[in-house]
């Protein structure tokens, strides 16, 4: 079984869903547990293999769209928190700039840190379900 550090394939998670899911990607290779980092719009100064993407001995870390992370995830913390908003939150979704009323919008509501919370546990949640799924054993786990 591949052991990884849950830390690192956090930080890697991270980066990926950092932009847009075809700007940032991560690969774990299966034999080293060695995390790859590449992107379509930064200049990034590790060397990587040539085969990153065409080879079946690396695991695409996902972006947190595939893990259901995105908007659908948002507005379900809304129609938890805040369920006389939610036609308005998901109106804010339909336009650029998004995330970002929609964390102005928890500042003013006094959730902001709550969001934080429930996103960073969710997520974490998340990826652990994905590297179990893919055969990991997390070295650095707080369960």
């Amino acid at each position: 079984m591949l052991s990884v550090s849950f830390t690192e394939i956090r930080n890697a998670f991270e980066f990926v869903s950092s932009g847009s899911p075809s700007q940032h990607h991560a690969y774990i290779d299966k034999d080293t547990g060695a995390i790859y980092w590449t992107s379509s719009v930064l200049t990034l100064e590790e060397e990587v293999p040539d085969d990153l993407e065409t080879s079946s001995n690396y695991i695409q870390v996902p972006h947190k769209n595939a893990l259901k992370l995105g908007q659908s995830f948002a507005l379900s913390f809304i129609d938890q928190e805040l369920p006389h908003e939610y036609n308005f939150v998901a109106s804010l979704f339909r336009k650029r700039g998004a995330y970002r009323r929609f964390k102005d919008m928890l500042q003013y509501s006094g959730l902001l840190e709550k969001w934080y919370a429930f996103e960073a546990q969710a997520s974490d949640d998340a990826l652990i379900a994905w590297c179990q799924e893919n055969g990991m054993n997390l070295t650095d786990i707080e369960q």
